[in-house]
């Protein structure tokens, strides 16, 4: 009758970065100190000091990627059992906060781990 009754949808665990929308907020929140650098191609593997190479994520969740990157995928890279490596940011709506970072090396052979760090991401099973 009200509505009263009704399910309610469930609350989204996690923050919420859906109105970060452009790089110059993104930019405000890493100077506030709520955000940090993440680097897609890690430094030591190559990777630049760039705009195109960084994103902006929750305080802690660089190190959580920095940790795969230099405790599985460069032992990995060291015994040539990888030769490819990428990672790969998935967003949703038009915040510029990835909602997950898949990280996948390969060639022989393959190893992948993804980062969920808020939205839909944190409802997902087994970190697909």
């Amino acid at each position: 009758m009200f509505g009263w009754f009704k399910e309610k949808p469930p609350r989204p665990n996690g923050p919420d970065f859906s109105t970060i929308d452009s790089r110059e907020k993104a930019v405000k929140l890493f100077e506030r100190g709520d955000l940090e650098k993440l680097f897609l191609m890690p430094l030591e593997f190559g990777g630049e000091d760039n705009a195109l190479n960084t994103l902006f994520v929750p305080v802690g969740l660089a190190g959580v990627k920095a940790g795969i990157d230099g405790n599985v995928v460069a032992p990995l890279a060291a015994d040539g059992k990888i030769t490819r490596y990428k990672a790969m940011p998935e967003y949703q709506g038009r915040s510029v906060i990835p909602i997950a970072i898949k990280i996948e090396a390969s060639d022989p052979g393959s190893f992948t781990a993804t980062i969920n760090i808020w939205g839909e991401a944190l409802a997902r099973e087994n970190g697909a």
